[in-house]
């Protein structure tokens, strides 16, 4: 259950970094060996983020993942963060699963986010946040059409149904969702995520150590 004291959660997605089962869309550019360095460094960059964060301001951080065993993402990225298998389907449901899952443990101001977002900040997590104290959906719009960070201080499962995810009207919808259902939406400035190989000019020097 949520602390008395902190009602506020960041739920990081990934997947396990196996090479040939994770950035697919790169391995063509990139080689598998490669594709899945590239995950595990964006990981590990948004949980340093997240983790920084957590040191500034009262938050709870929980990795929802794909991929290989607890005990197997607990050695990649440490046993002082909370795991939780993500469920079947598709990524709508996987997330509106996730929120369901913080709501009913006891959350209150909730914030999802990818690990391909090589640009993600503390200040940008806060800013999502505190966002939450005003909208009922908080987005950070990413360039390609989609959202790097979503924000929900209630659960909202009609947010990630029929939804074209992977493409680039996936931001348009939830926001035409959100209008649809009278939602008070916020967002947050648009970044750049890492899916094509495209996208690899913008990894540049954010995910260093």
């Amino acid at each position: 259950m949520a602390n008395l004291t902190n009602k506020n959660l960041i739920i990081i997605f990934t997947k396990f970094p196996e090479p040939g089962k994770t950035k697919t869309r790169l391995i063509r550019t990139l080689g598998a060996m490669a594709a899945a360095d590239c995950q595990r460094q964006m990981t590990e960059y948004i949980v340093r983020q997240a983790r920084h964060m957590a040191r500034l301001h009262p938050v709870s951080l929980q990795i929802h993942y794909e991929g290989d065993s607890l005990s197997a993402m607990t050695t990649w990225l440490g046993n002082d963060l909370s795991y939780s298998l993500q469920t079947d389907g598709d990524i709508g449901c996987r997330m509106a699963a996730s929120f369901a899952k913080a709501f009913h443990e006891g959350w209150c101001n909730v914030i999802l986010v990818g690990s391909d977002c090589p640009a993600l900040s503390p200040g940008i997590l806060h800013a999502g946040l505190e966002a939450l104290h005003d909208a009922d959906l908080v987005l950070g719009p990413a360039i390609d059409g989609g959202y790097y960070l979503v924000g929900l201080r209630s659960p909202h499962p009609e947010l990630f149904s029929d939804i074209a995810w992977g493409s680039k009207h996936v931001l348009s919808q939830t926001l035409a969702r959100a209008n649809g259902h009278h939602l008070k939406v916020s967002q947050l400035e648009p970044l750049h995520d890492i899916d094509r190989p495209e996208d690899l000019k913008h990894f540049r020097h954010y995910t260093r150590p």
